[in-house]
């Protein structure tokens, strides 16, 4: 019988009491320090708080990656990991305190998070310490291959797997050939023996690793014998391991179940985090919007009369197609004007379109002491202003707050397929490229790289450190976003 993987807070129940635990005296410390009068319990406001957030911290808990590679990681990588978990656990119970409009206690609530990531640090180091001391659960494994295979199933399974902790006892070789064979302390056996069930029926074995070439016969009565033992069979689907994006899930299609491959497999709870965020972030643009339409708006249109905003079909998530919004800052011919101007593209190959000092811009006509434009165009360009209105489009969810630059339609048309890679997600309104030196960039493929880096890596710890290079990114002044 095999136990199948359950959801980390299940699997390590007990540093998920000890982080409930943690919690709770994170409560009670600000209660007593604070100097609220009475128990905390008893206090109905602190009661609730206390409520919220530990009903907050248990249903991230249940979907949550926080305990996955708990052993494998580090202190820094335990902290880094904390600090998201925190992060979550205050956007969870924060959005369900204002939309229920309860009291906020922002300087308790912060003090609360710091104790809690303080002893939640210490609880998971204590007990991590703890069951190394007393060694952690082995699985004993028996690895059916070919000679040429061993030492790449032997790296493999040995790679990364503190937690499984798989111990192999034993190699079947399908074949004759030996070469790959240098652990000397693990028996070596020809599947061909006819005494091996025989041998094998004495040993201690958890599970078969079925690891095999295109070119070998699969040996099914073999696995039958091992099922009829009551052994569990792993078989690799090793033609999946040739594809360049080797990410796999066993899902369901209708009524087939089906393997699934793709650049990145995101979790419902991470989706569901970050959609949040973006509404709480596109409520707050779309508002800094209006304060700056007040002051933007009439400069804008006593240079260039017409819309203040510029709408613009670009191409979304896996093509999808969007009017972006901007404030307009350049003249109402610029779309005509462009091909005129393609040869001053700084963008190698023409998918993308940047150039220094463009004249479509309103008021680059008038230059300052050092010769660079100095126009109202120029102005909330420089200093992003421009990029407001997309607030309204992550509201809508037609974008992200972090993600790729959407390309515009014609742009879209000329991608080769290996450029499409960019849009398998959402757009943002600014992401990897633009935080990596965005107006030093010329090639066309390094932005695609990046890219492409962004999604197949991504994260919300990722997110949070492009939010912050932005920002910093902006203060300097340095290119646009």
């Amino acid at each position: 019988m095999h136990r199948k993987s359950s959801d980390s807070a299940i699997q390590h129940w007990d540093f998920t009491l000890l982080d409930m635990l943690a919690m709770q005296l994170s409560f009670l410390v600000a209660h007593l320090i604070l100097g609220h009068e009475g128990f905390m319990y008893a206090n109905p406001t602190c009661r609730m708080q206390a409520l919220i957030f530990f009903s907050a911290q248990m249903a991230l808990g249940m979907h949550s990656e926080t305990y996955d590679h708990i052993y494998s990681r580090d202190s820094f990588a335990e902290i880094m990991m904390l600090l998201v978990n925190v992060a979550e656990i205050w956007i969870l119970g924060g959005v369900f305190m204002l939309l229920n409009q309860l009291p906020v206690n922002i300087a308790e609530l912060l003090f609360v998070s710091l104790t809690y990531l303080n002893l939640t640090f210490f609880f998971r180091v204590w007990n991590k310490r703890r069951h190394m001391a007393k060694g952690l659960p082995v699985r004993k494994t028996v690895i059916i291959t070919t000679g040429s295979q061993v030492r790449k199933a032997l790296h493999k399974i040995r790679l990364n797997v503190s937690e499984a902790n798989y111990e192999v006892t034993g190699i079947l070789l399908m074949d004759d050939n030996m070469e790959g064979i240098k652990d000397k302390d693990i028996p070596v056996y020809k599947v061909s023996n006819e005494n091996i069930l025989d041998e094998i029926s004495h040993w201690w074995i958890d599970d078969v690793f079925l690891l095999l070439d295109e070119k070998s016969e699969y040996p099914r009565e073999l696995i039958d014998d091992f099922l009829l033992m009551g052994i569990t069979v792993h078989t690799s689907l090793s033609v999946l391991d040739d594809f360049a994006y080797s990410k796999t899930d066993v899902q369901e299609l209708g009524e087939y179940k089906v393997l699934t491959n793709s650049i990145k497999f995101v979790s419902n709870r991470a989706s569901m985090i970050k959609r949040v965020v973006d509404i709480m972030a596109g409520i707050a643009g779309v508002i800094v919007t209006g304060i700056i339409y007040i002051f933007v708006a009439p400069a804008i249109y006593i240079k260039s009369p017409g819309p203040i905003f510029f709408a613009q079909t670009r191409i979304g998530q896996n093509g999808r197609t969007f009017k972006m919004y901007k404030f307009r800052s350049m003249y109402m011919d610029a779309e005509k004007r462009k091909a005129e101007l393609m040869a001053k593209n700084k963008i190698e190959g023409g998918l993308m379109f940047k150039m220094d000092d463009d004249p479509r811009i309103i008021g680059s006509e008038k230059k300052g002491k050092d010769g660079k434009p100095k126009g109202i165009g120029n102005f909330i360009r420089n200093t992003s202003l421009d990029e407001f209105p997309q607030f309204i489009n992550v509201l809508k969810g037609d974008m992200s707050l972090i993600g790729t630059r959407p390309p515009t339609v014609d742009e879209w048309n000329h991608y080769d397929l290996h450029h499409r890679v960019r849009m398998s997600a959402k757009p943002g309104i600014t992401g990897m490229w633009q935080v990596s030196g965005r107006s030093k960039i010329t090639d066309f493929e390094q932005v695609v790289a990046l890219d492409q880096y962004y999604i197949e890596h991504w994260s919300l710890w990722l997110d949070i450190k492009i939010l912050i290079k932005t920002v910093m990114v902006v203060l300097k002044n340095d290119g646009a976003m």
